[in-house]
C-alpha cells in the first residue's frame, strides 16, 4: 500500500506561522482547505439553484467565511472527542490534541472563538434560513460518536456536510421547499461516496482500534458502493434541477459533474492510499461543476 499522508501538515502559509499559532491552525485544519470547500459548495448550490448566484454574491462570500469557521470548529470538536482514538491511528497521531501540542482547555477556547465567527455569519441570514442553520447543531454534535456505533458514520457526515444546501436554498427561495430538499438528499449521497474514498486511507488502523466506516463495511465492494452513491446523487440532483425548470436540457448541465465522478470511480484503487486521497480532494472540482449546473438552471427561471 502506498504510504498515506499524515493528517496534520505544516505547509504553505501555515508553515510560516509561529509554532504555537501553527498548532491552532492545524487543529482547525487551515492547512487542509478541501474540507471547507466541501462544506461551502452545497450552500452555494442552493443559492445558485434558487436563481440568486449573482444577485446575492455577498451571501456566497458569507457562506464561504462560515464554511471556513464552522469546518474549523467541527474539526476542533471532533479532535476533542477523538483524541484518544487519534493517538492509535498512524494518520492522525500527530494532530495537535493527540500529540499534546494543544491542551484540551485551549482547544475549547479556540472552538468557541470559531463558533463566534459562525454566529456573525448566521446573523446575515433571514429568519427561516437562520432557523434551518441552527437545527444542524444537534447532528453536528453527534457526529464524532457515530463511528463507535454504526458502520455508516459517512451517512451521518452526509447529513451534516450537506446541510448548507438547505440553508442556501431557504435563504435564496424563502422556504425549504422540494427542490432544496431534493438537492440536499443528493448531496448526502455525494458525501457518503467521497468520504468512503477518504476512509480507505485508514482501513487497517480502523480495524485494529475498532473504528467503524463504510470503507470497512463495503470491503471488496468499495468501488461499487461509491459508484452507487454517486449515481444516485446525480439522479437526485437532476430531479432538483427538473423541479426548478422542467426542461430536458437541464440534465445536460450536470453531464460534466457526472463525467468527473465517473472518472473518480473508474480510476479508484482501494489499496492506494495516496490515490484515494487525490480522488477525494478532486471533489472540490466536482463541487464547482455542480455549482455551474445550478447557476445555469437557476438563471433560466
Amino acid at each position: 500500500m502506498t504510504a498515506i499522508v499524515p493528517d496534520s501538515e505544516a505547509r504553505g502559509l501555515v508553515a510560516a506561522l509561529p509554532p504555537r499559532v501553527r498548532a491552532f491552525a492545524l487543529l482547525a485544519r487551515f492547512d487542509r482547505p478541501i474540507g471547507w470547500w466541501l462544506l461551502f459548495w452545497p450552500g452555494a448550490w442552493g443559492v445558485a439553484l434558487a436563481g440568486q448566484a449573482f444577485a446575492r454574491w455577498d451571501l456566497l462570500l458569507w457562506l464561504l467565511v462560515g464554511s471556513i469557521a464552522m469546518r474549523g470548529a467541527g474539526c476542533v470538536y471532533n479532535d476533542i472527542v477523538d483524541r484518544d482514538l487519534d493517538r492509535q491511528v498512524a494518520r492522525t497521531r500527530d494532530r495537535p490534541l493527540a500529540s499534546g501540542a494543544v491542551s484540551v482547555r485551549a482547544a475549547w477556547v479556540w472552538l468557541v472563538a470559531l463558533a463566534l465567527v459562525g454566529l456573525v455569519v448566521l446573523l446575515q441570514l433571514r429568519l427561516p434560513a437562520a432557523i434551518v442553520a441552527l437545527v444542524a447543531l444537534a447532528p453536528v454534535a453527534a457526529y464524532p460518536f457515530m463511528k463507535r456505533i454504526t458502520w455508516w458514520p459517512q451517512a451521518w457526515l452526509g447529513m451534516v456536510f450537506s446541510w448548507a444546501a438547505l440553508v442556501g436554498w431557504t435563504e435564496g427561495w424563502g422556504a425549504p421547499t422540494w427542490p432544496g430538499l431534493t438537492l440536499y438528499a443528493g448531496t448526502i449521497l455525494w458525501v457518503v461516496g467521497y468520504d468512503t474514498i477518504y476512509a480507505l486511507q485508514d482501513r487497517e488502523d480502523d480495524a485494529l482500534v475498532g473504528i467503524r466506516s463504510s470503507a470497512l463495511r463495503l470491503g471488496a465492494h468499495v468501488r461499487a458502493g461509491v459508484a452507487g452513491c454517486y449515481a444516485l446523487a446525480v439522479i437526485l440532483w437532476g430531479a432538483a434541477l427538473w423541479q426548478v425548470r422542467a426542461d430536458p436540457l437541464v440534465f445536460l448541465a450536470l453531464l460534466p459533474a457526472a463525467a468527473h465522478l465517473s472518472w473518480q470511480v473508474a480510476t479508484l484503487r482501494p489499496d492506494d492510499g495516496a490515490g484515494a486521497l487525490a480522488r477525494f480532494r478532486s471533489n472540490r472540482f466536482a463541487g464547482l461543476l455542480v455549482f455551474l449546473a445550478c447557476v445555469t438552471v437557476g438563471t433560466m427561471i
